[in-house]
């Protein structure tokens, strides 16, 4: 057997070759770690023996040969391949141990320049994982030192790596060269050049870089998908990104059908009402403005669904950004044509629907498949929901698994004398759903499939409690026989007090509060129904 050995980081390279020699195995060798090798008394044959050519170029070239490449990409069970080795005189490399110059370290060092982050990028390193990672069947590849021992382990078990291991190497190898051809890109991306930085001037960006690396999802990198007119505001710039793998049913994987571009505010509202609207399993509709739901429902169509939506509130309708989960249809699009509307999302639009929309050439019209859980009944976590939320801070992020909850009937728990009916069990349910994409503080009052009050973002929960009661009033609703939902638990009695006060008769919160006791004493007192969750669903 053969080991080609050619490191960058050299921890724990002298105790394997010293394992490998000391079972028969020939060691093969490049530039300095042939170096330490032979000063450690290892015999150990530097490649440029076996290839017949030097290293050159300053070390840029020394395994980019067919004597090596070859050695590694033989199949050992082809004749053929067997036979084209023998005549060219190319022995086979079996195991291949190699990491990669460290152009991660480099570029993270202050002052580093572009110079210092080219010469650090690694090839023939990378060319040879390649090789050994495909021939996984008869090459074993070490990539980091780890995996030193357990290789080691097994060869002086039975002179042999096991297909399930040399299997798992091989995967390693190629998320080693992934993660490490994605920081040279992420780096490269993330500058641009001009020509000062041609003469030896210093790098400047203008343009929102083609990739950005963050911890958390998909290997960390995004991918531009456009430059946006502005950000939140005008003065601030702003860019679109994607996830490297964006999950199913997800707003960037959105087709736009009609429209002028997207604006940074409507691509945050837009996100806000497809995951809210495709948490439902039947026809729904939300509408968003400022990233708060404004109205919800749920019926038997499309058009059911907008209606009852629009009800909740019409004057914050106005401008807002609209989502359903089903198919929008021609009476659906006639409803919606009759007010202002900045975008349409659904995950599809009939004939007749887009006809609706030729005249109003600005409504921007986005085409979303659903995720396969919605077309096939799967389970929650096939929704195709983020599995990382992130918020960028000065200097920093937070990062936290997405809030991907779900209730169901058999997690409430019902702590009042008075029992939930069926219906109302049914509208707890729809107005928790709705509450945890409502910002914080949140107070929803719901009815029949239908929010009937929002109250949103305020810094005390009784407030939140009076403006949805407020808003309600003023869309003509009677919050009279509904439920509500509370986004975390009540502090104090006054908060269900204001709530019932404005006619709720059955309450839904988390629980969790020391003054539980005095807030269940409250809800008896007053003769309505309350269940806990468990669950809170702050949203900053």
């Amino acid at each position: 057997m053969n080991a080609l050995l050619s490191v960058s980081d050299k921890t724990g390279i002298v105790e394997l070759a010293k394992r490998l020699n000391a079972l028969g195995i020939r060691l093969l060798s490049t530039g300095g770690t042939a170096k330490l090798l032979a000063e450690q008394g290892l015999p150990v044959t530097e490649v440029a023996e076996v290839t017949g050519f030097p290293e050159m170029l300053d070390g840029r070239v020394k395994t980019l040969h067919p004597k090596v490449h070859g050695g590694l990409l033989a199949r050992r069970d082809l004749p053929e391949h067997m036979a084209a080795l023998a005549a060219h005189g190319i022995d086979t490399i079996d195991i291949l141990v190699v990491n990669l110059y460290p152009f991660e370290a480099t570029v993270a060092k202050p002052g580093c320049t572009l110079a210092d982050a080219i010469e650090n990028i690694d090839i023939g390193g990378p060319a040879m994982v390649r090789s050994a990672a495909k021939n996984w069947q008869d090459v074993a590849v070490l990539t980091d030192a780890s995996q030193y021992a357990g290789v080691i382990a097994e060869l002086q078990q039975g002179q042999k790596i096991s297909d399930a291991t040399r299997f798992a190497l091989s995967v390693a190898a190629f998320n080693r060269i992934s993660q490490y051809d994605g920081a040279i890109s992420d780096y490269l991306s993330s500058i641009q050049l001009n020509a000062e930085v041609l003469n030896g001037g210093a790098l400047e960006s203008e343009k929102a870089p083609e990739r950005l690396a963050f911890p958390g999802q998909s290997n960390g990198r995004f991918i531009k998908l456009q430059d946006l007119r502005y950000g939140e505001n005008p003065h601030q710039a702003a860019a679109y990104y994607r996830d490297l793998h964006p999950a199913p049913g997800s707003l960037v994987t959105g087709q736009q059908v009609q429209g002028k571009e997207l604006s940074y505010n409507n691509i945050a509202d837009a996100d806000a009402a497809w995951e809210c609207v495709k948490s439902f399993d039947v026809p729904a509709c939300v509408i968003v403005k400022h990233a708060n739901p404004c109205g919800v429902a749920v019926g038997a169509n499309p058009l059911e669904a907008y209606s009852k939506a629009f009800q909740t509130d019409p004057t914050s309708a106005f401008g807002g950004i609209i989502a359903f989960n089903r198919v929008v249809d021609g009476l659906a699009a006639q409803q919606v044509a009759k007010q202002f509307v900045e975008v349409l999302m659904a995950p599809d639009f009939t004939i007749e629907a887009l006809e609706v929309f030729k005249s109003k050439a600005n409504v921007r019209l986005l085409k979303i498949e659903l995720p396969a859980s919605l077309k096939s009944g799967a389970t929650p976590w096939d929704r195709g929901q983020n599995a990382t939320d992130i918020k960028r801070i000065g200097s920093g992020l937070l990062i936290q698994t997405a809030d991907n909850h779900e209730l169901s009937l058999g997690d409430l728990k019902v702590v009042t004398q008075l029992q939930p009916s069926p219906e109302q069990l049914q509208d707890l349910l729809f107005a928790w759903k709705v509450a945890k994409f409502v910002k914080s503080n949140a107070i929803v009052f719901c009815k029949g499939g239908m929010t009937m009050g929002v109250g949103a973002g305020q810094m005390s929960r009784l407030d939140s409690a009076r403006i949805a009661s407020i808003k309600a009033g003023h869309a003509n609703l009677s919050l009279q026989g509904t439920v509500v939902a509370s986004d975390a638990f009540f502090p104090f009695r006054d908060g269900l007090d204001v709530v019932v006060d404005a006619g709720a008769t059955c309450v839904i919160q988390p629980g969790g509060s020391l003054r539980d006791p005095e807030v269940i004493d409250a809800a008896n007192e007053r003769g309505v129904a309350m269940v806990f969750s468990g669950v809170r669903h702050f949203r900053h």
